[in-house]
């Protein structure tokens, strides 16, 4: 038996499904669309379709209607006709039902043995099967949080410290969370998990996606996943998958108590999101969303034959969000996670993409930056963008503008190669470390605008690229094809596990150089989740469709582990307690007031100051970095006067030890040991000018200049 519903008019604006005390607004926007019917299903039934409404009344390329005596927790679905014309780039077919785009929560995910791609035979035929059996359904969501008076963190930029989880990952094996809720939202919110996170010192949280996603047919007959979600379905929605409260809503309450309970501890949340595509995949992948709602606006389709998608992701297809619709859609939903979801800041997932301009080429001055930096909301967040896409010339790091910050992967490259051992890797190691000027000083833009980081979900972790020389992939299924080879391991010669006391701490040392330099670096610090305490994944440096203990954080710690995580924990504390390493503004490299004094001096191992020919010296391995910490000082969130320490750092790729001679004592006369990546103790003064000290190879040690030494510089205006 079919319910009875009446169907008003209703309002265009907002989109979606909008809940209200007497009823549910609909609204579903298509430019093409001839007419569109609001599938209603039973909730304790979802299978059962118990109403089907047109929604007829239409403004402005908007179809909406109004259902009274409809609430919170309905399932629905559309149907959305139009002419099926591939070649023109429509493929309406009223058989698909199809997610609202701006529905808040989902209920199931695709069932790939249902008919849900819309063509049949060839892409020009349509399929007339009916695919609601196998397609998710859009859940309504009330608005009724109490966020009890939740504040945000705030954190600025240059005192950041990401860190980049897995919301399931990161959990699903903590055994002080109870069983039901790892792998989940309130998993992650769990006092033992946030204790570890604020002891470790990490200011931001960086969640892989964690909007609605769909993972892929190939995927499933493989017997894998979408572990990592970058596939996503649903911009507005929760992912279900990490939901311990159901999928009727329960997920959207629980993220928002997740949220809640991670700014209490002070910690920011910032969301990787993918509006680069959909999981809509290619012209031959199935109907779901856009696809049925209306192809050729939300599309990017190849100009000689619009039946065929054109793709400047790698993954099948492209939103163009250089149409107003789209534009419109992203920014919504962009809003809708600050502004609903108390959200701190967004990672664009191949960002170039967002920002093709109507030809198809990057465009510095697009629509997208436009909005973004006009925004009252949205230019208030923090918004990073992975600055790259497969399409042409999508490399484009530096060329976003403010207030972006971009993943610098420039830096992970540089640093690896210099601990390595490669040769000639000074010149660009010292642009790196001093913060990237040369990408993003011309913008306008301050040092945290580089998002530093040596590992990152998407290659070895810490522990693995210390540890493997190739990539060990084949759990994937893919016969070891799937993955960047790296090749970055410290060429110990024995890959993996080992019970080589010698090359287990060569492995630990390079471990903490990286950390070091990553630490000890100008710039924003990103830490990939569990390598505080070296996580492996076995050698897999692409474990996307790994959901299993290959990617879960494993918190069963060894001794060394335990080691290497009071180690990083003091790196943290170390860079959030010294002024030099938080800088507002890039180095000038030049005489202050008092000439003994300048922000960024490099030095040779002999004791004089890096000349071109030292930069260009190959062979060169170990340096030191002078941050005149006296020579600059900054201010606290509150304008309080910081005056910091004058660092002196030296890394040596070398694998022999190196004397190195101290600065001069017009830099300085008494230096104390704060940090070294080998045993030696913290507190070890190398008094006198010119004092010869070994640096032990492969190894970084920090001193800090004594005060009292010599008289503070006068402070920068």
């Amino acid at each position: 038996m079919r319910a009875v519903y009446d169907v008003w008019p209703g309002v265009p604006y907002p989109l979606g499904a909008t809940c209200h005390r007497e009823g549910v607004n609909f609204a579903l926007a298509s430019h093409h669309a001839t007419s569109v019917e609001l599938c209603l299903f039973d909730p304790e039934n979802p299978e059962r379709e118990i109403a089907r409404l047109p929604l007829s009344d239409q403004t402005d390329h908007v179809f909406h209607g109004y259902i009274p005596g409809l609430q919170a927790g309905a399932l629905y679905g559309f149907r959305v006709h139009g002419p099926w014309a591939p070649h023109h780039g429509h493929r309406f077919n009223p058989h698909k039902l199809v997610v609202d785009p701006y529905a808040r929560a989902f209920a199931g995910k695709p069932d790939w043995s249902a008919p849900l791609v819309g063509h049949h035979g060839n892409v020009n035929t349509l399929d007339a099967r009916d695919s609601a059996a196998g397609a998710p359904r859009s859940v309504v969501v009330a608005d009724d949080f109490d966020w009890r008076g939740d504040e945000r963190p705030q954190i600025i930029w240059r005192r950041a410290v990401l860190y980049e989880a897995h919301v399931k990952g990161l959990t699903q094996l903590h055994p002080e969370v109870p069983e039901a809720l790892r792998g989940t939202y309130a998993g992650l919110a769990h006092p033992a998990v946030i204790k570890h996170l604020v002891e470790l010192g990490v200011t931001s949280v960086e969640l892989l996606p964690v909007h609605e996603c769909a993972p892929e047919g190939f995927l499933q007959e493989r017997g894998l996943t979408n572990y990592w979600g970058y596939n996503t379905l649903g911009f507005f929605a929760p992912d279900q998958r990490f939901s311990a409260s159901g999928n009727r809503g329960g997920q959207v309450r629980e993220f928002k108590e997740m949220v809640r309970s991670l700014h209490a501890a002070g910690l920011e949340v910032i969301l990787d999101v993918v509006y680069n595509h959909s999981a809509e995949g290619s012209e031959q992948g199935p109907t779901l969303s856009f696809r049925g709602i209306d192809n050729a606006t939300y599309y990017w389709l190849d100009g000689k034959d619009r039946a065929l998608s054109r793709d400047f992701t790698g993954c099948g297809n492209s939103l163009a969000t250089h149409r107003p619709l789209v534009l419109k859609l992203l920014l919504d939903s962009l809003r809708y996670w600050v502004r609903e979801m108390h959200v701190d800041g967004f990672r664009f997932d191949l960002a170039t993409t967002l920002a093709r301009g109507p030809n198809g080429e990057f465009d510095p001055h697009s629509s997208f930056f436009a909005a973004l930096f006009q925004d009252p909301v949205l230019s208030r967040v923090k918004l990073i963008a992975e600055p790259w896409d497969v399409g042409p010339h999508g490399y484009r790091l530096g060329n976003f503008p403010m207030p972006f910050a971009e993943w610098n992967d420039r830096y992970r490259s540089t640093v690896r190669r210099f601990w390595r051992g490669d040769h000639g890797q000074l010149a660009e190691l010292g642009s790196r470390l001093s913060g990237s000027s040369d990408f993003f000083k011309l913008s306008g833009r301050r040092p945290g605008a580089s998002i530093n980081y040596v590992t990152c979900h998407d290659g070895f972790t810490l522990a693995d690229l210390v540890s493997y020389e190739r990539k060990h992939n084949e759990a994937n299924r893919e016969e070891n094809r799937d993955g960047a080879d790296e090749n970055q391991s410290s060429n110990s010669g024995v890959e993996g596990p080992t019970e080589n006391d010698g090359i287990i701490a060569a492995r630990d040392r390079t471990q903490r150089n990286l950390l070091a330099s990553l630490f000890l670096s100008v710039g924003t610090p990103m830490l990939l989740a569990g390598d505080e305490f070296g996580r492996t994944q076995r050698g897999n440096n692409n474990a996307y469709c790994q959901d299993n203990e290959l990617s879960w954080v494993d918190w069963d710690h060894t001794p060394r582990q335990q080691a290497l995580l009071a180690f990083t924990r003091q790196l943290i504390k170390l860079r959030l307690s010294q002024p030099v390493l938080q800088r507002r503004g890039f180095f000038l490299g030049e005489s202050l007031d008092d000439s003994r004094f300048r922000d960024l001096v490099w030095f040779h191992p002999a004791g004089h100051e890096l000349g071109p020919d030292d930069w260009r010296n190959p062979l060169l391995q170990c340096f030191g970095m002078f941050l005149g910490g006296d020579a600059i000082t900054s201010r606290d969130p509150t304008g309080h006067r910081l005056t910091g320490d004058t660092l002196l750092v030296y890394l040596n790729a070398s694998r022999g030890s190196v004397p190195v001679v101290l600065p001069p004592a017009s830099w300085g006369v008494g230096w104390e040991l704060l940090l070294a990546t080998t045993d030696e103790r913290a507190g070890q003064l190398a008094t006198g000018a010119g004092e010869t000290l070994q640096v032990p190879a492969r190894s970084v040690a920090v001193f800090r200049l004594q005060h009292g030494d010599v008289d503070p510089a006068p402070p920068r205006s």
